[in-house]
């Protein structure tokens, strides 16, 4: 390739970043979260509750980057364009994201979790129910978890006998809670691939959110990108 025909290509991502870390930050100096790095992709303010991703998803990043240790933590850069663009507002959004994080996380969590867990499956699935275009994804996934804790399962059963949660509420309080109920289980599972558990879900999730948003999420297409830090 001739130098003059490398001139002419476009760089779609900072020459320099800050390295992936936990928490919030006032500004790139001093790092980033997963959602801050995609902030910036997005050419949006600074901020890690940014309008470029849906709200649940970006909770979960959020989230799994605090969870993972610092030597997994790098894993997650490559996902961080991905979720520029996957954002809406269909309720089976939130639903395919919490039940997913659920699922996940009830075959590992420790027994004092697994109940509550067990609870926001049942939740989804019933919120789901009336949903034809999410409702096989939530049966699967919670035919597929229940499997691994019946006894978690019976429980949450009799619990939440009759229980009626609407769409507002679910997508306001029920959602977020199971999706940081999830990765805390996760995070404190006693399997020796915590990591590996904790990276699989988020690309999982941001594979379902793209395939339901059917967005080309990649990345933004800038002619030119100034670095995050000098």
């Amino acid at each position: 390739m001739s130098r003059k025909s490398m001139s002419r290509e476009k760089t779609y991502l900072p020459e320099l970043v800050p390295v992936l870390s936990a928490g919030r930050h006032r500004n790139p100096r001093k790092g980033a979260c997963f959602m801050e790095m995609a902030s910036f992709l997005a050419g949006e303010r600074w901020s890690d509750h940014p309008s470029c991703t849906h709200p649940l998803l970006a909770s979960l990043a959020r989230l799994v980057n605090d969870a993972l240790p610092d030597a997994d933590r790098s894993r997650l850069v490559t996902l961080v364009p991905d979720v520029v663009g996957l954002t809406g507002t269909d309720l089976d959004l939130d639903l395919a994201i919490a039940a997913r994080a659920a699922a996940a996380a009830l075959p590992v969590a420790p027994a004092v979790r697994q109940n509550v867990l067990a609870v926001g499956l049942l939740t989804a699935q019933r919120v789901a129910a009336q949903r034809p275009g999410v409702r096989d994804l939530v049966d699967q996934l919670c035919a597929d978890a229940f499997a691994t804790a019946p006894d978690a399962q019976v429980w949450a059963q009799r619990y939440a006998r009759g229980a009626v949660v609407s769409e507002r509420t679910y997508r306001r309080q029920t959602a977020p809670h199971t999706v940081a109920y999830a990765v805390e289980g996760l995070a404190v599972a006693c399997v020796p691939d915590v990591p590996d558990r904790l990276v699989t879900l988020l690309e999982q999730v941001v594979a379902d959110v793209a395939a339901r948003t059917a967005v080309d999420h990649a990345t933004p297409q800038r002619e030119s990108v100034p670095a995050l830090v000098d």
